[in-house]
């Protein structure tokens, strides 16, 4: 079992320019992640993206007020991300490419090039996954993915004005990362 993380080096901020050093007990430090053929697949958890680490961080410190445990929130920079979604790829099954995860796994990686930080945080239930997908659409989360064992559910509905497009691995996902809207 994870440890509990410690909140003054859980999250690394955006003005952190050290080299990233994943927070003790975190799917991010490589122990205990949850892969399904060779990619990051969190089943049971939410994963979720934010512009920057003052927004996932503040989201996180919210979540600790719902009744999850701080072992079940696992933060990740954007450089833990880039460097996570590198490391999939490389060592991904071709397997990978039936479902979406590989589609998921470089949406998350050109998120994290644009610097958009990460939280994976592990819901109990349906309810609870609701329940922390609206906590963090307060904090401006662009999106939260839910992982369960046969399906990936987007918990926040993309924004008002974004094309869809038909979800394949050669096409990509609905909810594939897009310029910002004109205001």
């Amino acid at each position: 079992m994870a440890t509990p993380l410690d909140p003054s080096a859980a999250a690394l901020s955006d003005r952190d320019a050290s080299s990233p050093r994943p927070a003790p007990g975190s799917h991010a430090d490589g122990k205990d992640r949850p892969t399904s053929f060779g990619v990051y697949k969190p089943v049971d958890h939410l994963v979720i993206s934010f512009p920057n680490g003052e927004l996932a961080d503040r989201a996180r410190q919210d979540l600790l007020a719902l009744p999850i445990a701080p072992e079940d929130i696992h933060p990740y920079t954007d450089r833990q991300m880039v460097a996570q979604v590198a490391d999939d790829l490389a060592h991904a099954s071709p397997l990978a490419a039936i479902g979406q995860e590989i589609n998921l796994l470089r949406g998350h990686g050109e998120l994290a090039e644009r610097g958009y930080h990460f939280l994976a945080v592990k819901a109990k239930n349906d309810d609870q996954a609701r329940q922390i997908a609206d906590l963090v659409r307060g904090h401006q989360a662009e999106r939260a993915q839910y992982y369960g064992h046969f399906i990936i559910e987007e918990m926040i509905d993309p924004e008002a004005g974004r094309p869809q497009v038909a979800e394949s691995p050669d096409r990509g996902l609905d909810a594939h990362p897009k310029p910002p809207l004109p205001r």
